[in-house]
């Protein structure tokens, strides 16, 4: 994909994923269930989480584009290096994780992750947007352009520590609010829950590597300019 045309991309994809964490940040609050958006308000979603990852990574996606178009290319260097290491450990895994597990246990059991109360706040759209579009996103920006995955160990460890910090985060919660960031929590003994988090630390990292793996069918290992 020529420069030019990446930029216009990315530069599309940043407006898109402010305009939804714009938006999910601005629901209608006072028609909210009362047990939704109390304590720690929608940060403690990974979803919405996940949308300000997006739209950090596009926006640092469109500034290296703008960096190579206007021949910087010394400070494109760095900027891409810092594109790559955010959409390898975190802005694919997590985008796709977030939409294949959200719609796994929605399909199973909608009232575990989105309670149907939820329907009359959050528009179907948006919910869309939340869970469904961040896939082909993810996907799409495999097949845009090239990315340079750091070394494993690198990668997972960055991996490992947000992952850290979420659970933590929603630990926390718990601790002070009595009450589960998704219900589903609720039904594991403290084993069943930690064996649940390991579960969902361990499909996080095969969808790292999914994602290294289709870089590399799609571009090899060369394919790296700026």
């Amino acid at each position: 994909m020529e420069i030019s045309t990446l930029a216009a991309y990315h530069c599309l994809a940043f407006v898109w994923y402010f305009f939804v964490a714009y938006s999910i940040t601005h629901v209608r609050t006072e028609e909210r269930p009362s047990e939704v958006f109390l304590y720690g308000g929608q940060w403690k979603y990974l979803t919405v989480l996940n949308l300000v990852l997006q739209a950090v990574f596009y926006g640092v996606s469109f500034l290296a584009d703008v960096l190579r178009l206007i021949k910087k290319l010394r400070c494109a260097k760095s900027v891409i290096s810092s594109r790559d290491l955010l959409f390898s450990a975190l802005a694919f895994p997590v985008s796709t994780f977030v939409s294949i597990s959200f719609w796994t246990l929605y399909t199973y059991n909608r009232e575990l992750v989105y309670p149907k109360s939820l329907d009359g706040v959050i528009p179907l759209w948006l919910n869309h947007a939340m869970h469904t579009v961040v896939l082909p996103f993810a996907l799409l920006e495999i097949l845009a352009t090239p990315h340079r995955y750091p070394a494993k160990k690198k990668g997972l460890i960055l991996l490992g520590f947000v992952a850290f910090l979420y659970t933590s985060w929603v630990l926390w919660i718990y601790s002070v609010t009595g009450e589960w960031v998704y219900p589903l929590f609720a039904l594991f003994s403290p084993a069943g829950l930690a064996a649940f988090f390991a579960g969902s630390f361990a499909i996080v990292i095969s969808f790292y590597n999914f994602g290294e793996f289709l870089n590399r069918m799609i571009w090899g290992q060369s394919k790296f300019c700026f």
